[in-house]
This record gives structure tokens, C-alpha cells and sequence, in this order.
């Protein structure tokens, strides 16, 4: 069971192949937002996409991933 407000899932990068669960997300702006994802050293680009996937009967709105970017030292 997801929380209501969520509305994306991320696709590719190091999070697709994580579970559904942790790819869930809620963007403000689907159509318009881009998410940044920190993970340790990085940071995960993700843009919007047109794609819609349908889980447990609610649209969702289908991020793919980008690039990456480093955190400086």
C-alpha cells in the first residue's frame, strides 16, 4: 500500500532496480519538476517523462533517469 499522495516512479539509473516500493515518489509539478535523489557520494537526475504505468489502479507519472552528479569534497 502506497501513501495517497504519491504520484511518480523513477525508471533506470540505481533505482530501477530497486524495489517498486522505493521508487514511489510525490512531485509537486509531474509535468514541470525534475528530482535529484541523493545517494552517498551522487546525486541521480530524473526528468519527466510522458509515460504513465498504472500500480494498484493509480496512474503514476514515469520519471527516467539522466545523469549523475558528484558531490564535491
Amino acid at each position: 500500500m502506497q501513501p495517497a499522495n504519491v504520484n511518480t516512479i523513477l525508471r533506470g539509473g540505481s533505482m530501477g532496480g530497486k524495489p517498486v516500493d522505493e521508487r514511489l515518489f510525490h512531485v509537486k509539478d509531474p509535468a514541470e519538476d525534475v528530482l535529484k535523489i541523493f545517494l552517498g557520494n551522487r546525486y541521480e537526475h530524473y526528468y519527466p517523462t510522458v509515460d504513465v504505468e498504472e500500480l494498484d489502479g493509480r496512474p503514476l507519472h514515469v520519471f527516467d533517469w539522466s545523469h549523475n552528479t558528484y558531490v564535491a569534497e
